[in-house]
C-alpha cells in the first residue's frame, strides 16, 4: 500500500447575487468575482502538484472552482462525482446540542437524513485511507488527490481522520477556498498536515463562507 495525500479544497464564494427573489431554497449557482479570485489565487498555489486526479461535486460552485483549478494542472484528469457533492454527512442526533445546532438539523428533510450520510460513507471509503500503487504512480511518491467539495464533507473527514466523536463535524466552518490536507500512511493513523488553510489569499479574500460574526 502507498500513502495518500488528499487534499481537500471548498469551493469558491457563491453568487448570491438576486437569490432574495429567486425563492429557491437551494441555489445552484456559480462563483462570485471573489469566488473566481480565490480560484485563481488556488490554482497558482497548487500549480505543478502531481496530482493523480481531481474530483469535484456537481454543484457549479464547486465545477467552476475545479475547473479554474485544474487549469493549472495540465494532463491531470478530472471527475465529477456525487461523493464531493453537499450532503448531510450524518443524522446526528440534536439532544444536548445548542438550540442553533437543534435548528439547523431540523431543516434536514427525512430523504436528505437518509441519503447524505450513504453517501458520504461511499466518500470516506473512496476518498480516505492509504492506496494500492499502480503503474502511473512514481515508486516513493504519495498519491495525491484534489478534492473540490463543500464544507460539510471537508468537515466530516477532518472529524474521521481524528476518529473524533461523530456530532463534532458540527461547527467545523471552512474558508471558501481553504485548503485542508490529510496524510494517510500505511503504518499509522491519519496525519492532518493543513487545515482551513487560506496563506494564498490576500486578506480582503479570507472569512467568506463562515459565520457573520467570524473575525479575521
Amino acid at each position: 500500500m502507498r500513502t495518500r495525500l488528499l487534499y481537500l479544497v471548498r469551493h469558491g464564494e457563491q453568487d448570491l447575487t438576486g437569490y432574495a427573489e429567486t425563492g429557491s431554497t437551494e441555489p445552484d449557482t456559480g462563483l462570485s468575482e471573489r469566488g473566481r479570485r480565490q480560484a485563481a489565487l488556488l490554482a497558482e498555489r497548487l500549480r505543478g502538484r502531481p496530482f493523480a486526479a481531481v474530483h469535484h461535486g456537481p454543484l457549479r460552485r464547486a465545477a467552476q472552482t475545479a475547473e479554474v483549478v485544474a487549469a493549472a494542472l495540465p494532463d491531470v484528469p478530472v471527475y465529477v462525482t456525487e461523493l464531493a457533492g453537499d450532503h448531510l454527512p450524518h443524522d446526528t442526533d440534536p439532544t444536548g446540542l445548542p438550540s442553533a445546532y437543534a435548528e439547523f438539523l431540523a431543516g434536514f428533510s427525512t430523504a436528505e437524513r437518509a441519503d447524505g450520510p450513504r453517501v458520504t460513507a461511499e466518500a470516506v471509503r473512496r476518498f480516505t485511507g492509504p492506496v494500492a500503487p499502480d503503474d502511473a504512480v512514481v515508486v516513493g511518491e504519495p498519491v495525491r488527490e484534489l478534492v473540490v467539495t463543500h464544507t460539510f464533507l471537508i468537515a466530516w473527514l477532518v472529524r474521521h481522520a481524528l476518529d473524533a466523536p461523530e456530532r463534532r463535524w458540527l461547527g467545523s466552518n471552512h474558508h471558501n477556498a481553504g485548503l485542508t490536507v490529510i496524510r494517510y500512511s500505511p503504518a499509522g493513523p491519519p496525519n492532518l498536515i493543513a487545515v482551513n488553510d487560506v496563506a494564498h489569499l490576500p486578506v480582503e479574500l479570507r472569512g467568506t463562507g463562515l459565520p457573520p460574526d467570524y473575525l479575521v
